[in-house]
């Protein structure tokens, strides 16, 4: 089949909506994902930033949902034909880590989600003159018109939902508040620090406010600490000095638990230090460079750690946010800003600049 899909050909270039080629339908375990929407992650922008880690031409895209129109297991399949499905990421299932109910760290993570996908089939998707393209960024690359996925991404939802609104949930709204709800475990009378008020760092307040949670939010952009505050953090400016101090001041002597994603040293020491003693501060953020970790910061049983995709199972924590947002406790879609698939690159210019917290593509609708 053919389809029009945003192809990025190589760092430097902007994507480009071609169409492109499916050259075989969905194997055993597969389905067919016609897109409805799709959320633009910092994860998708930063392989312009990471030469070599993902093989290019490729179509990226890993914040998808959309109908079922094709299953590979057939009528029997645990998700079938006409289902709405919010994706997520990829796991293999069989390691000790994903039988462990943690898939986020499936011994396969990186080669599943990062590399181009599983190796099987690799070359089923191709450009318009049979050039090979990776398709399986994080088990999707669904920023297209269709998407060949594991059925073992995806997770059912109920039809009468928005579905072209719901992709974030599966990796960015995922994420922040998968940080607070499963790695922290946070409840009442616990504070939260959350170092940087984007996407991400926005779903953890919201999820923080919906546990009732005590939460500063730190940033630089007086605009995100106005959101932050709407949906029930303290704002603290990042810009000024003595910021461990500060933190301390409105957190009744420290905080228990911090969440960055910022990839920020400074910020990250000065929070360290802000933490009340065994407080463990989480990294969401991908680091470039060394962190170098000041004197005293880990004394009195500080902890830091890396968090993945929030310590989801993804088909038990959207569930969860969903009923949140339905309740109007998890308010994710006051962030999204959509645009047609079309406008990718605008949609990426203004990610960068800050003008968008949540850029949502939405393929244009076709007769086929």
């Amino acid at each position: 089949m053919r389809f029009r899909a945003a192809v990025l050909r190589s760092n430097e270039t902007p994507f480009a909506i071609e169409e492109v080629v499916l050259s075989t339908g969905p194997a055993a375990g597969e389905i067919l994902v016609e897109i409805a929407g799709c959320g633009m992650c910092r994860t998708d922008l930063a392989v312009r930033r990471s030469a070599g880690r993902t093989p290019l031409p490729a179509v990226l895209g890993h914040e998808g949902a959309g109908v079922v129109v094709a299953s590979g297991d057939g009528p029997d399949g645990a998700i079938g034909v006409g289902d709405h499905v919010v994706l997520s990421f990829d796991s293999c299932g069989d390691c000790r880590n994903c039988r462990g109910a943690a898939p986020a760290y499936c011994d396969s993570f990186a080669s599943l989600n990062l590399f181009g996908g599983r190796e099987e089939g690799a070359s089923r998707l191709t450009d318009a003159v049979g050039g090979a393209l990776a398709f399986r960024w994080f088990g999707q690359s669904s920023f297209a018109e269709y998407a060949l996925v594991p059925a073992r991404n995806a997770v059912r939802v109920d039809p009468a939902l928005p579905l072209e609104l719901l992709g974030p949930l599966g990796c960015g709204a995922l994420t922040g508040a998968g940080a607070v709800l499963n790695t922290f475990r946070a409840g009442p009378g616990d504070t939260l620090v959350v170092l940087g008020a984007g996407a991400v760092g926005l779903a953890a307040v919201m999820a923080a406010t919906a546990a009732g949670v005590r939460t500063v939010a730190v940033d630089r952009h007086p605009g995100r600490l106005d959101l932050a505050e709407r949906y029930g953090a303290v704002p603290l400016p990042a810009t000024t000095a003595g910021l461990d101090e500060r933190i301390r001041r409105r957190t009744d002597g420290g905080a228990q638990y911090a969440l960055d994603t910022t990839a920020s040293a400074p910020l990250i020491n000065d929070t360290l230090r802000a933490l009340r003693p065994t407080g463990t501060l989480g990294l969401v953020a991908r680091l470039h460079t060394a962190l170098p970790l000041e004197p005293g910061t880990l004394d009195g049983g500080r902890s830091i750690r890396h968090i993945c995709e929030g310590d989801a199972v993804p088909e038990l924590l959207i569930p969860r946010l969903i009923g949140l947002w339905q309740a109007g406790r998890f308010p994710f879609d006051q962030l999204i800003r959509t645009y047609p698939l079309a406008d990718i690159n605008e949609a990426e210019r203004d990610c960068d600049a800050g003008r968008v917290i949540k850029p949502v593509l939405l393929p244009e609708r076709r007769d086929r």
